[in-house]
């Protein structure tokens, strides 16, 4: 065994160790995955002198190089961005460069909705009810998307947009682990869980302030996310309120109504869409998230005329017209391969919506999209 002393730029805090470290003699200290926490602990592990076995480092370098080789799909760079979120919500104020890191993940969210927005609307649409312990990283995900849409077509300013997205990644930071909880706990938020809920925009906008956050655009629009303008919303009751947070809130409210709870059940896109527009007075956000996604965006599950049932996949020219793919016979039997229906041909017209999505979330997206690079 040839051992080679490791030094500070080889071994990386928060990350799963990719070789085993031992001691000068070759003994074990730490096995391969192991996780550092915190540059103190590392410090400390390298003032002690450790080493690894030079093989092992080659070897990591050959994975790690056959990994990059096999660059993950569209579906997997989206999983790889909520996993991104993840480490820098539940390290906030331990990063030295917070606001660096939340300004390029939300560059990197627009990137992957510039590649294919239908792809980013289906990902919204579509959620995996196995997955409620991590809704809090799903919902400020889907509603940075929403964000982002609504208000290019608005024709917002792109700092502005990247700001409203910062917003919505980060607008629930104080709360990560309870929305998780809620969302999977099968009964209404008790009456502590309520008072934390009540004060979490100001708590979040506490924790990005410390964390070095001084936009005070982003900053506003997380304190006011949760208000409205009848003065019905929280903490404060206001009723004057920033454009930004309007925008926030109408896309938080729409997402958390299209969203599964184990408590209740998704509501239909069509159903969450009327309730948005009258929540919001035909305010032209809530107009421009309704036009954005369409009457049947992708995602849903529809009936259509043939007797096929169908996942939508692209909007269409028209919002009531959409691709769809079907993935049933006409007589209601899943299909073994999807076959693409133009919506606007009256032999494939849509007649209504599924709310039943249990076999939509048996379908892998790469069955519908193919494998989109």
């Amino acid at each position: 065994m040839q051992l080679l002393k490791l030094v500070q730029n080889q071994v990386r805090v928060d990350e799963p160790l990719p070789w085993n470290i031992r001691d000068a003699s070759g003994q074990l200290l730490l096995a391969k995955g192991f996780v550092l926490h915190g540059q103190q602990q590392l410090e400390a592990l390298l003032d002690r002198g450790v080493y690894v076995d030079i093989e092992e480092v080659r070897a990591a370098r050959r994975a790690a190089e056959e990994a990059a080789a096999r660059a993950p799909n569209l579906f997997g760079q989206w999983e790889r961005l909520l996993w991104r979120l993840d480490k820098l919500l539940r390290h906030i104020g331990q990063e030295a460069d917070f606001t660096g890191d939340l300004d390029q993940l939300a560059l990197d969210l627009a990137k992957l909705v510039d590649r294919d927005a239908d792809i980013a609307i289906y990902l919204a649409v579509r959620q995996d009810q196995k997955r409620f312990p991590l809704y809090g990283l799903t919902h400020a995900i889907h509603t940075a998307t929403i964000c982002l849409l609504m208000t290019r077509r608005i024709g917002w300013p792109a700092q502005r947009v990247h700001a409203l997205i910062q917003a919505a990644l980060v607008m629930n930071v104080s709360v990560l682990d309870l929305q998780g909880r809620l969302c999977a706990q099968g009964v209404p938020p008790t009456e502590p869980q309520k008072a934390v809920l009540r004060e979490h925009p100001h708590r979040s906008a506490a924790m990005l302030r410390a964390a070095g956050v001084t936009d005070a655009a982003v900053l506003l629009a997380v304190e006011q996310h949760h208000e409205r303008l009848d003065g019905s919303g929280y903490p404060q009751g206001l009723t004057e309120l920033d454009e930004m947070a309007v925008a926030l809130g109408h896309a938080d409210v729409f997402m958390a109504k299209i969203s599964p709870r184990a408590l209740r059940a998704a509501l239909p896109t069509q159903q969450a869409a009327r309730e948005l527009f009258a929540q919001g007075q035909g305010s032209r956000v809530a107009s421009a998230l309704i036009k954005e996604l369409g009457i049947y965006p992708p995602g849903d599950f529809v009936k259509l005329k043939s007797g096929e049932c169908a996942v939508v996949v692209r909007r269409g020219a028209d919002a009531r017209t959409p691709l769809a793919a079907s993935i049933t016979n006409r007589d209601g039997m899943p299909t073994v391969n999807t076959v693409q229906r133009d919506t606007s041909r009256p032999e494939f017209a849509i007649t209504g919506a599924i709310n039943d999505k249990s076999l939509v979330l048996r379908m892998p997206p790469e069955r519908l999209y193919g494998l989109p690079e």
